[in-house]
């Protein structure tokens, strides 16, 4: 019988101009970015909280506390990676990623398959198993912040 645990991440920053907006590794143009300790990049916050989570383990905020000025403006990419790590550690696979974006501006539909790429080199894991979609929040007042929620199943190694 297949070992399958399952992980649930969120993540949400304000946005902010002269800030990149970047998320799922890629930069999108825009007059706002997503602000945060490092780079910001919520889908890959999430993902790497999902991932932690369906290993048991605390959040990012543990690994990588907003307090350490050594990893100030770090790519999430090497946030993700690291994390990926613990997850091969304890014997695991990614078998599949389903992610929401809420953001209203801007559009990031055009991005979303460059996005799941980049999950799919970094987790070794079929692009068509990766789910990406975009939400607004539909005329509520959350114009100055975006968010991230995420779920992964993850499967034992034979």
């Amino acid at each position: 019988m297949k070992e399958l645990k399952i992980g649930l991440g969120f993540d949400s920053h304000p946005l902010r101009r002269k800030r990149k907006l970047i998320i799922g590794g890629v930069e999108i143009p825009s007059n706002y970015g997503l602000f945060g300790h490092s780079d910001a990049d919520l889908l890959f916050h999430a993902l790497s909280d999902a991932l932690l989570g369906s290993i048991g383990e605390y959040d990012i905020g543990y690994y990588f506390p907003n307090t350490n000025e050594k990893i100030k403006g770090i790519s999430s990419s090497i946030i993700l990676k690291e994390v990926y790590k613990k997850v091969k550690k304890k014997g695991y696979k990614v078998k599949n990623v389903d992610a929401i974006i809420m953001i209203d501006k801007p559009k990031i539909i055009p991005y979303i398959s460059k996005m799941k790429e980049n999950i799919s080199k970094l987790l070794k894991v079929k692009k068509e198993n990766i789910g990406i979609k975009a939400k607004t929040f539909e005329g509520f007042n959350f114009k100055n912040v975006a968010s991230c929620f995420c779920c992964v199943l993850i499967e034992k190694k034979k």
